[in-house]
């Protein structure tokens, strides 16, 4: 297998808030392995990234956090998805598309001349 790759700058918000949306309310733990899951292993999620990303999130009002128990017994903080996540998460989505379809011009520059 290859190298894992870092995540993007700015495409992390996205992922935590898209998981949440697919997912529902998980812990740290829960987002970061199944951003990992989804990517097919191609990301390896620094829980130094993660956690201040989510606080990030929670500031914003992106998302909320509530304490409660994990599938192990343990005491965790889980994330669910708020009204403003969901908004944010049609805005960005719509920025990332746009993004990409400006670089997919500059790697496919023939496709822009049909």
């Amino acid at each position: 297998m290859g190298d894992k790759t870092d995540v993007w700058q700015g495409t992390l918000a996205l992922m935590i808030l898209k998981t949440l949306e697919a997912m529902g309310s998980l812990h740290g733990y829960g987002i970061a392995r199944r951003i990992e899951q989804t990517s097919g292993d191609l990301i390896a999620l620094n829980y130094g990234t993660l956690y201040p990303a989510l606080l990030r999130l929670e500031q914003e009002g992106s998302i909320a956090a509530e304490w409660g128990i994990s599938d192990n017994n343990r005491r965790a903080k889980f994330y669910t998805l708020t009204r403003v996540g969901r908004r944010q998460i049609q805005h960005e989505t719509r920025s990332w598309e746009q993004t990409t379809a400006i670089l997919a011009r500059f790697l496919n520059p023939t496709e822009e001349a049909s």
